[in-house]
C-alpha cells in the first residue's frame, strides 16, 4: 500500500508531487526548503516541515534513517550543524551534503529524508 502526504506547499500542484510517500517499510520525505531570512532559520523551518510530515506518517526524529542536505554555498553549512546535531540528537542518519542550485535563489538550504515506518521498527 502507497500512501501520500500533502504539505500544502506551493511547488507541490505546480511541480506533480507530494511531501511524503509512505510504502514498502519506508517514508521518503521530499526536498524541503523553509522560510527564513538566514541559513540556520531556513534550516529550522525546514526541518519543522519535514517533521511534521514524518509525524503524519506516524514517526519521529529517531526513524531517519538517511538525510541529504544541498546548499547552493557550501560554506553556509556549517552554521546548520548546531541544529542539526540537536534534532537528530542520539540518532544521527547516514548524511550527505551536496552544493547545487536550488528552485529559487532566495533558497539556502534544502533537506531531504527518508525514515523506516514506525511499523518495522
Amino acid at each position: 500500500m502507497i500512501s501520500r502526504i500533502h504539505s500544502g506547499g506551493a511547488f507541490e500542484p505546480k511541480i506533480g508531487y507530494c511531501r511524503a510517500v509512505v510504502a514498502g517499510g519506508w517514508i521518503h520525505v521530499a526536498g524541503t526548503v523553509g522560510p527564513g531570512d538566514s541559513v540556520t532559520e531556513q534550516c529550522k523551518n525546514a526541518l519543522d516541515i519535514i517533521h511534521t510530515a514524518l509525524t503524519e506518517a506516524g514517526a519521529d526524529w529517531k526513524d531517519v534513517v538517511r538525510v541529504t542536505y544541498m546548499l547552493p554555498d557550501r560554506h553556509e553549512f556549517e552554521p546548520c550543524w548546531p541544529v542539526l546535531k540537536d534534532t537528530f540528537g542520539a540518532h544521527p542518519p547516514a548524511a550527505t551534503m551536496i552544493e547545487c542550485g536550488l528552485i529559487d535563489p532566495k533558497y539556502r538550504i534544502e533537506i531531504e529524508v527518508t525514515a523506516l515506518a514506525p511499523n518495522q521498527n
